[in-house]
């Protein structure tokens, strides 16, 4: 029989590389592909997978909510994919069946599919699911944000801090950290640096753009649907994700 496996992460990239080593696994069928928590809980109860690789930083919903949505009669195997939570691994490492850490290696990778299909195989997912109930009972790990950021000028070292910015901005392998009328340039993806920010306090508007919740001040439409975000200092910025998930993401800023 096929193992139908469903892959929840919000890059796009991270996905693409989950689905193209699944290639090589014959008996392992991708039932579908989700970019968000809310979609995930929908598919999860729609698809019923057996395998669930589920990211565990996604903005709005993290992957231990959708775990806590969907509920332990309805819990496939699942295999955590993290790239920041290192401090937190022990914490679940003990109630999933595994986790991979990004970016892993083909070689990981196949050890943790294997551990799946045999897991399968021993028809011992409802003690999964049990360790996973127990997990979602607990109170959530505390995580440890960075308050501030290191800038190097020549050489000097600025330390700004992450309640002084406004937003931050991709530039490639950069991101710009917009501080009043200053700007300063870090060597660091947008993905890398979310990972590092509270996301109570760091909202993403866009895939190369987050903004500190605390210096929204409004939201107003364009054109066609869209809407800018408004700062108390008066930038406008454009907004590509939709209004609704703005809005609930910023109850809890």
């Amino acid at each position: 029989m096929k193992i139908r496996a469903l892959i929840v992460d919000d890059e796009p990239l991270a996905r693409e590389r989950v689905r193209s080593m699944l290639y090589d696994e014959a008996d392992i069928e991708i039932a579908g592909e989700c970019g968000d928590g809310p979609a995930a809980v929908a598919a999860i109860r729609k698809l019923s997978p057996d395998l669930l690789f589920l990211d565990v930083q996604m903005p709005g919903m993290d992957g231990f909510e959708v775990l806590r949505a969907v509920g332990k009669d309805r819990m496939p195997v699942v295999i955590f994919v993290t790239a920041y939570d290192q401090h937190a691994v022990k914490a679940f490492e003990a109630h999933a069946l595994d986790y991979l850490l990004k970016p892993f290696k083909p070689a990981r990778f196949k050890e943790t599919v294997q551990r799946a299909r045999e897991h399968l195989a021993n028809r011992q997912a409802g003690v999964v699911s049990k360790n996973l109930a127990a997990l979602l009972g607990q109170a959530k790990p505390e995580r440890d944000f960075i308050s501030r950021i290191a800038v190097k000028t020549g050489e000097r070292t600025v330390f700004v801090k992450t309640s002084q910015i406004d937003y931050v901005e991709s530039a490639g392998n950069y991101v710009v950290l917009h501080v009043g009328r200053e700007n300063h340039v870090v060597r660091e993806t947008l993905t890398a640096l979310e990972g590092q920010l509270d996301p109570k306090k760091f909202v993403r508007i866009s895939r190369s753009m987050l903004v500190n919740a605390d210096q929204i001040k409004e939201l107003q439409p364009l054109f066609k649907g869209e809407h800018a975000v408004v700062l108390h200092s008066g930038k406008q910025l454009t907004m590509t994700r939709g209004v609704r998930e703005l809005q609930e993401a910023l109850k809890f800023a």
